[in-house]
């Protein structure tokens, strides 16, 4: 990941965000949620010319659910399976795209340890979360399974690489080796750690250790988002960028540690 830098450009291209984030030699941009076809023309017209590359934060295009992430291990059959019609639907539209990756949030639902008071973790629908106590380990480990073997053969078939980036943890990803198991099973999945969430479920919930995490999964990583986010009393400036300067004091991640 050396130098491998990327802008996200999130709803459409913007140009003012090109001209104020890219530097010459970043890696490419990561585009999320893109509402019209102009502005998937302008974002591969821009590439070509240029010359960068195309990460796509599923979905690469808005409005084709009702979630924005697709709940990949959700429990109920029909829910599972429609959320894979749905990203069969993206990879089919982004063929003309020929994105290195594709990002999806993991696990989605997610799953909540009861134990956590999560009031000021945001989600946007209630359908985006299950808590520990209705979801068991072997189901999690199941149907993670069967979206590692579903993902890797598209992978192949589609020519990019799939990438789970790391929502809310429960104890069943961080006190458990299955993942890591899966990881080695199909290495064509790799993962997306993202600093600010990390840190910001680190100080809601006391029972997670953000650092054992990275021990635990950097060597499966292909990205890392990262951000900052400031955590009082209230959960403000989300995305905020990364700047040395902000003081833990103040509720702010310790950058020189991450």
């Amino acid at each position: 990941m050396k130098n491998r830098f990327v802008i996200g450009q999130h709803g459409a291209f913007d140009r003012r965000k090109d001209a104020r984030d890219f530097r010459d030699g970043f890696w490419g941009v990561e585009a999320c949620l893109f509402g019209s076809e102009e502005d998937t023309r302008q974002l591969l017209q821009e590439s070509e010319r240029r010359g960068f590359r195309i990460g796509v934060h599923f979905p690469f295009r808005s409005g084709l659910s009702k979630l924005r992430d697709a709940p990949v291990v959700a429990q109920e059959d029909a829910i599972r399976q429609e959320a894979y019609e749905i990203i069969q639907q993206e990879l089919d539209y982004l063929t003309r795209i020929k994105p290195d990756y594709i990002l999806f949030h993991y696990p989605k639902p997610v799953i909540l340890d009861d134990r956590v008071d999560w009031s000021r973790w945001r989600f946007a629908d209630p359908l985006e979360y299950v808590y520990e106590s209705q979801y068991s380990y072997e189901e999690l480990a199941r149907n993670t399974e069967r979206l590692f073997q579903w993902l890797s053969e598209k992978s192949e078939t589609y020519r990019f690489v799939p990438v789970l980036e790391f929502d809310a943890l429960n104890r069943y990803v961080y006190e458990t080796g299955f993942l890591t198991e899966l990881q080695q099973k199909y290495p064509r999945i790799r993962l997306c750690l993202d600093t600010g969430r990390l840190y910001l479920q680190e100080r809601l919930d006391p029972f997670f250790d953000a650092k054992n995490v990275l021990r635990t999964y950097a060597r499966f990583a292909y990205t890392v988002h990262l951000w900052n986010v400031r955590v009082g009393d209230n959960v403000t400036h989300n995305h905020y960028p990364a700047l040395p300067e902000l003081d833990p004091a103040d509720g702010w991640r310790l950058l020189k540690n991450t």
